[in-house]
């Protein structure tokens, strides 16, 4: 297989798409957004990406036929814009492979026009989140400013350690591509699958773009999750031993 091989599906024809990223990572929170726009917009798959950098497997859907893992990237259609909206099951394998995918991406986002590129993920707080943030950080101040006037805050040195992966890899060299990138990370725990904080983040990409999505799915995820997350603290608070627990017995 090639370094990078793309895949073409369709040929539709986009005017000047914004980028949305949501590979898998912290709270799966950009894959949920991603796929919710894929699913309640009949997105079209128009470029799959395959790689050796990807994790050496394939994917078996229902009908047991296998498929590589790989980045795939659907033309969604938003009530004012096109979106060119990537996912995929997995990210790279090593810190070249997240380079060279990430630049694969960038060269279908040059292939159609796209002159803004909008990554998601979830920042983890390592505790649970009652209200779930939007921290952001972007290529340039101008791109701050206008994400700041739809509630994105930019916080100094937040993530602590920086943006791992290919998320923040688009914004670093979407930026030297002379893209208004951007990550948009919504606060999640970090120990489970975050609906709620995918739809912290939705909402944010909703006021941006100027578009209207139905989010029934995820809000049921998210309550579904809720109802999850209620019964591991009833069972933590079973298990929280007394005083008498605690005294020595020698």
């Amino acid at each position: 297989m090639d370094d990078i091989a793309v895949e073409t599906l369709a040929e539709p024809e986009l005017d000047e798409p914004v980028l949305i990223e949501g590979l898998p990572g912290v709270g799966h929170v950009g894959t949920l957004v991603a796929e919710h726009l894929i699913e309640e917009a009949d997105g079209e798959l128009v470029r799959r990406i395959h790689s050796e950098h990807l994790p050496p497997q394939v994917t078996v859907s229902e009908s047991g036929v296998a498929e590589l893992v790989s980045v795939d990237c659907y033309h969604v259609a938003l009530d004012e814009r096109d979106a060119l909206v990537v996912t995929g099951d997995q990210q790279a394998a090593s810190g070249v492979g997240h380079y060279r995918i990430t630049e694969g991406v960038l060269d279908v986002a040059a292939e159609f026009g796209t002159d803004e590129l909008l990554a998601l993920g979830g920042v983890p707080t390592g505790e649970l989140v009652e209200d779930h943030a939007v921290l952001g950080a972007a290529s340039d101040e101008s791109v701050v400013e206008t994400l700041e006037s739809v509630g994105v805050e930019f916080r100094e040195n937040e993530p602590e350690g920086g943006i791992v992966g290919i998320s923040g890899l688009l914004v670093g060299l979407g930026g030297h591509r002379g893209l208004d990138a951007a990550c948009l990370m919504g606060e999640t725990s970090g120990y489970l699958v975050d609906p709620k904080s995918a739809q912290a983040v939705l909402g944010v990409l909703q006021e941006h773009l100027g578009f209207e999505i139905d989010l029934t799915d995820l809000e049921e995820r998210a309550d579904e999750m809720e109802d999850v997350v209620e019964r591991m603290q009833e069972i933590e608070d079973q298990n929280v031993p007394t005083e008498d627990d605690l005294r020595y017995i020698g």
